[in-house]
C-alpha cells in the first residue's frame, strides 16, 4: 500500500521567518486522518529565514531527527552542545527525560529542512545529541542508513526507536531498492526530483504513507535525493 501526499495539499504556516508544511498534524494544523504513520508522529518541510531560527525550547520522550537539505542549521542545547549540521547531513537528539535547545539559521541565505519525530521504545533516559556529515557520493544509486536503532546499523547516529533513517542520491533512469517488508510502516519524500516508488508517483517534497511492501523500488524521473524512514 502506496499513499501519495502531494506537497500541495499538506498542512501548513507562514510565520514570515519560518514557512513550514506539516505532513502530519502539528501544532496549528489538525488532521484527525494524519496523527502520524506508526510511531511516525511528525515529519515538518521547514524554510527559515537568513539569521532566524527557533529560540531556546523544551522537548521529552521524542527521537527528534533533522535532514539538512540546504543551507546549515545551528544547534545549541542545555547539554552544551553546539554544531553547525550542513546540507546532506543529519543531526540527532534524544529527548529523553528532557532537553532544551536552540536551532538556527545563523547563514545569510535560507535553510531548508525536513524535521522529523518518532516516538521512542521507552519513556525517560538521559537526553543526547549527535550530528554527522553524510557525503552526498556515499549513497549515490543506492540507500545508506543515517540513523538507526535497529540491529546491525552500528555505523549510524543512534536512535532510541524500532527505526531507520535513509537517505539515497539517485541519477535519473535510475533506481535503488529497500528491503522493508510485511509489518513495517515507511514514510518517503524526494528532498528534490520526481521518483516513482513501485510505479506511484512522488514530486519533490510530495511524501508517501507506505506499509506492507516488501521490496520498494524507486527509481528516478530526474536526478532524485530521497529520504526514507522505515519504522515499526
Amino acid at each position: 500500500m502506496i499513499e501519495r501526499r502531494p506537497f500541495d495539499r499538506l498542512g501548513g504556516a507562514d510565520h514570515g521567518w519560518l514557512k513550514a508544511r506539516h505532513h502530519f498534524s502539528f501544532a496549528g494544523y489538525h488532521d484527525p486522518q494524519k496523527m502520524g504513520w506508526g510511531p511516525i508522529r511528525v515529519w515538518n518541510d521547514d524554510e527559515i529565514a537568513p539569521r532566524s531560527g527557533f529560540p531556546p525550547h523544551p522537548h521529552a520522550d521524542m527521537e527528534i531527527v533533522t535532514y539538512v537539505r540546504d543551507g546549515a542549521i545551528t544547534h545549541q542545547d542545555s547539554l552544551g552542545n553546539q554544531g553547525r549540521t550542513e546540507a546532506g547531513d543529519v543531526q540527532v537528539m534524544s529527548a529523553g527525560s528532557g532537553i532544551r535547545h536552540a536551532e538556527y539559521n545563523m547563514e545569510p541565505e535560507t535553510t531548508r529542512i525536513f524535521q522529523i519525530w518518532i516516538e521512542p521504545k521507552s519513556r525517560g533516559g538521559p537526553p543526547a545529541w549527535g550530528a554527522r556529515p553524510f557525503p552526498k557520493g556515499d549513497r549515490a544509486g543506492r540507500f545508506v542508513t543515517l540513523a538507526s536503532g535497529l540491529p546491525g546499523d552500528a555505523d549510524a547516529l543512534p536512535i532510541r526507536t524500532d527505526a531507520r533513517v535513509a537517505g539515497a542520491t539517485i541519477r535519473a533512469g535510475e533506481t535503488a531498492e529497500y528491503a522493508l517488508g510485511a509489518g513495517r510502516h515507511a514514510y518517503l519524500v524526494p528532498a528534490a526530483g520526481a521518483v516513482e516508488v513501485n510505479g506511484v508517483r512522488l514530486d519533490a517534497r510530495d511524501g508517501a504513507a507506505i506499509r506492507d511492501e516488501d521490496v520498494l523500488r524507486v527509481t528516478a524521473l530526474e536526478d532524485a535525493e530521497v529520504v526514507l524512514v522505515d519504522a515499526g
